[in-house]
């Protein structure tokens, strides 16, 4: 498949996009590469989202794909082959997913970004820049508990050597012998623990681990065509139709209902619309922007939370 509509909105030190990066590269796909600002403000990514603020999302004309493990889900069904959820993993690789995605990866990042990894990931950037960059992460974390950094090191270590063990069999895969969602959910975070320079010495001892890690690697991007946020914008506003939704019963909300969806980790910017899509898995708003028209934002059912309009203005 080569299908250029497909729209990453990334930038290049961001380890999530990296994972899905990689997705395209081993699906071997053509892809539009937007890159975003870092920090905020960030106006053209709000035109297509209406409020989320992280790091990828994935466009198709006016459908946008917020989180990872949303969007590969949608590259796999448009791409089903190679699959990312080959039949041998079963649950297992999902599961392995969320945990790299949520423990893994809030273990990797306080230690990537201690001062050491910081003068390696930000070398050659004006003071004024990283500044900037902390404060922004900071708001974005405002009122989370995370590990302090002995204790997310400690985790680190472990997680590392269950990994390496995971391998010990001589699976190529950490789910057996095909590449699986599991694959690129865990590489990016050992990417971005990677670009930290010395404090990638804590992977030395896992060498079935690094030779596993150069494997997923060597899938590489794919093709990528650079396009700009105001064409992304264009395009959107252009197109005519959305992906088919559908708001099962008996799942709490109806539809045309007036909603919030909020990320219930960290970055609580909630996004508004009218709900048009609610499955057990995926959560599908509408919403109208002056700039991008009318878009379906998407988001997994996973991680964030429902609320009618109204509960949230009272909350406010």
């Amino acid at each position: 498949m080569s299908d250029p509509a497909l729209i990453l909105h990334h930038y290049a030190g961001s380890p999530f996009s990296e994972k899905v990066r990689l997705v395209l590269g081993y699906k071997g796909l053509a892809w539009r590469s937007v890159t975003v600002p870092v920090i905020l403000p960030k106006p053209d990514v709000l035109a297509l989202t209406g409020g989320y603020r992280r790091t990828p999302f994935l466009q198709i004309g006016a459908d946008i794909y917020c989180d990872t493990a949303l969007m590969c889900q949608r590259i796999d069904r448009l791409a089903p082959t190679p699959t990312l959820y080959p039949r041998e993993a079963g649950g297992t690789a999902a599961l392995i997913a969320q945990w790299a995605d949520t423990d893994l990866f809030w273990a990797a990042a306080p230690y990537t970004m201690q001062p050491a990894g910081i003068a390696t990931v930000f070398a050659g950037v004006p003071p004024e820049v990283i500044k900037a960059f902390g404060a922004d992460r900071m708001a974005m974390s405002a009122g989370v508990r995370r590990a302090p950094l002995a204790d997310a090191t400690a985790a680190l270590t472990s997680y590392l050597l269950w990994l390496e063990q995971m391998l010990a069999d001589g699976r190529d895969f950490l789910c057996g012998g095909l590449p699986s969602i599991a694959d690129f959910a865990v590489v990016h975070c050992l990417w971005f623990i990677r670009r930290a320079g010395p404090l990638a010495a804590i992977m030395a001892p896992h060498e079935r681990l690094a030779a596993w890690y150069e494997r997923v690697r060597a899938f590489g991007h794919g093709q990528s065509t650079a396009m700009s946020s105001e064409e992304a914008i264009a395009l959107a506003a252009a197109a005519n139709r959305h992906a088919e939704v559908e708001v099962m019963p008996g799942l709490g909300f109806e539809p045309g209902q007036a909603l919030t969806v909020t990320p219930l980790d960290y970055a609580f910017d909630p996004v508004a619309g009218e709900l048009v899509g609610l499955t057990n898995d995926s959560v599908t708003l509408r919403r109208r922007d002056e700039r991008a028209g009318i878009v379906h934002v998407h988001f997994p059912r996973i991680g964030y939370a429902l609320r009618k309009a109204e509960q949230e203005s009272k909350q406010a």
